[in-house]
């Protein structure tokens, strides 16, 4: 599969290399997360999920069906666009786009579960936190990615991790998720110009 790096500011296209996990994988590792996260929270009370955009809302909401399914409950979960919040946003696109931000419950006093696909530089994280503290001032804030990557620019720290996958700064991270890519799978791809 080729796909263009519109996203990364780089010329060329990106090809697949090496994939990581299978859909069977991600189902697993989601599960796995969804009770590391339940044991350290000792129950969902008072959590809001809040999956940041694109990949990471269809993150969420698994995550939230893994969680009806084991207790029986709900979890109230938004979706976070933090296009306006990013550094790089002047970098990236001369029109960039921006998707909805919808977060169903007040964040005051919640713990919030941020999701994300992939983790690299931290700078993603920082845009979404400062975006979360414009909605209000949780009682805590957890990260849950899926792929942490390395090479981090600030310090964040992911609190539960599905897969860490060593790269080198010329690859991509490529999570695709059944809603958007038509299935489910981890690639790690190369870029090459053109």
């Amino acid at each position: 599969m080729w796909v263009f790096n519109l996203f990364f500011g780089g010329e060329g296209v990106l090809k697949d290399k090496t994939r990581v996990m299978t859909g069977k994988d991600m189902e697993r590792v989601l599960k796995r997360m969804s009770h590391e996260i339940l044991e350290r929270n000792r129950g969902l009370g008072d959590m809001v999920i809040v999956g940041i955009q694109r990949r990471g809302v269809y993150l969420a909401n698994r995550i939230r069906d893994i969680f009806n399914t084991i207790e029986s409950v709900r979890i109230p979960t938004g979706v976070l666009d933090i296009t306006l919040y990013r550094d790089d946003l002047t970098l990236l696109h001369d029109q960039p786009v921006v998707h909805s931000t919808s977060i169903p419950e007040d964040v005051n006093a919640r713990k919030i579960l941020l999701v994300d696909d992939v983790l690299y530089t931290g700078r993603t994280i920082r845009a979404a936190l400062d975006a979360l503290m414009d909605l209000g001032r949780p009682s805590c804030v957890q990260l849950a990615v899926l792929v942490d990557r390395g090479h981090r620019e600030l310090p964040i720290h992911p609190d539960y991790v599905g897969r860490t996958v060593p790269t080198s700064r010329n690859e991509v991270v490529e999570v695709r998720v059944s809603e958007l890519d038509g299935k489910d799978e981890v690639v790690i791809c190369e870029r090459e110009d053109s």
